[in-house]
């Protein structure tokens, strides 16, 4: 499978942030932010990649999705009809990996947990990050929210990349993820419509909010 190409303007914004100085012992933060199916991961995958061919363990992805809440506590929440609003993610966890990201210990791995969509739960202690990865990559929905926790993360960055992407082809992808991990393809548009959409339009409002806006696709 061929590598994924970055769009115009990522090298070099990427280059940019790794060569401004740092006061967090050399380290960066960069946030990908974008509605469901925008395309975040591609853009996370490509700039891994670039980063591996410059150095071997210079970079390391951190995904917000580790911080969903589990299923158990959903439904006992009664949150589970709308998984993936901003109120079903353990935000002040997040936030709190972030702080240590940005304070990196000489010696000391940072464990982060991860979503695995196969089994839709999240996983603790998946993702290791050393004391050498100079960038860490976070992507999300909801990294420039206000609201319901997520105020602090926009500070935590050094820099935040807004990744846009056709509406309609954006519907698309998220359509044919949810029936990829077992939705029908009925209760797959009828999760965009009632979960996805929402939650898009919320996360929409907060472009401005970014750095730099990177269309995908």
């Amino acid at each position: 499978m061929p590598s994924p190409v970055l769009p115009a303007g990522a090298l070099e914004r990427l280059e940019a942030l790794l060569s401004c100085p740092s006061g967090t012992g050399g380290r960066r933060v960069l946030g990908l932010v974008g509605a469901p199916g925008a395309g975040k991961s591609t853009l996370a995958e490509a700039l891994l990649q670039h980063c591996e061919r410059l150095q071997p363990g210079l970079a390391c992805l951190v995904p917000m999705d580790g911080f969903h809440l589990a299923q158990a506590e959903l439904e006992r929440l009664g949150r589970a009809a709308r998984k993936g609003a901003p109120d079903t993610f353990d935000s002040a966890g997040f936030v709190a990996l972030l702080r240590r990201l940005r304070s990196p210990v000489a010696g000391e791995t940072v464990y982060a947990p991860v979503f695995r969509r196969e089994i839709e739960e999240p996983v603790a202690g998946a993702i290791g990050v050393p004391d050498t990865v100079r960038l860490v990559i976070t992507e999300g929905n909801y990294l420039l929210l206000d609201e319901h926790g997520w105020a602090p993360v926009r500070g935590l960055l050094d820099a935040s990349w807004y990744v846009g992407v056709d509406d309609a082809l954006r519907r698309r992808r998220l359509v044919e993820r949810h029936i990829r991990f077992g939705r029908t393809p009925a209760e797959a548009e009828a999760w965009a419509e009632s979960t996805d959409e929402p939650n898009a339009r919320r996360i929409a409002a907060t472009r401005e909010r970014a750095d730099w806006t990177v269309m995908i696709g």
